[in-house]
């Protein structure tokens, strides 16, 4: 039960995107110690890798954790307890949604909520991955190297991380 509810109590929280929840599932799985940080931080790289929404990394997370049964059972619980919150709010809004989203004060909470996202991505980007990954110079060198190359110069993805990679390998053989 108290893996079904760290994960149900993410996907509660989240309103924006995936990456919402990567500090609520920091919390909930690495504080209380089923998941290590360099275990933590080894998913949510693996994510970043792979297509698809950042919720699929608490499959990952529900399978190593150390309380509740983990492996594929784990994996499912945390799925289905993630994903839950959304389902039941989207049964729950959609028959009131074209009502609601008419009045102007309810557009006025939508476009604070938004705010509020942004903020809440900035802290996740913070903390864990920036005060975990940029531990000098050179890393914070590479971070950079790869932001300019994904925003100015537009490469795909992949081959930002194929650089990113391959600049970190460079940097610990250093």
């Amino acid at each position: 039960m108290a893996l079904f509810d760290a994960f149900y109590r993410a996907g509660a929280l989240v309103f924006g995107g995936g990456h919402v929840v990567l500090p609520l599932l920091q919390a909930g799985v690495v504080d209380p110690g089923w998941v290590t940080n360099a275990q933590f931080l080894a998913g949510y790289g693996v994510a970043q890798a792979v297509p698809g929404p950042l919720f699929t990394f608490a499959g990952y997370l529900g399978a190593t954790a150390t309380n509740g049964p983990g492996g594929i059972w784990g994996a499912l619980i945390a799925l289905v307890a993630v994903f839950l919150p959304g389902f039941l709010l989207l049964l729950g809004v959609l028959p009131f949604w074209n009502t609601f989203r008419r009045h102007a004060w309810a557009q006025a909470v939508m476009r604070g909520a938004n705010a509020a996202v942004v903020g809440i991505l900035a802290a996740a980007l913070y903390s864990p991955v920036f005060t975990t990954a940029i531990t000098g110079p050179a890393p914070f060198a590479l971070a950079v190297v790869c932001f300019v190359l994904l925003v100015s110069f537009k490469l795909p993805p992949w081959v930002v991380v194929i650089v990113g990679a391959a600049g970190g390998v460079l940097i610990g053989l250093l």
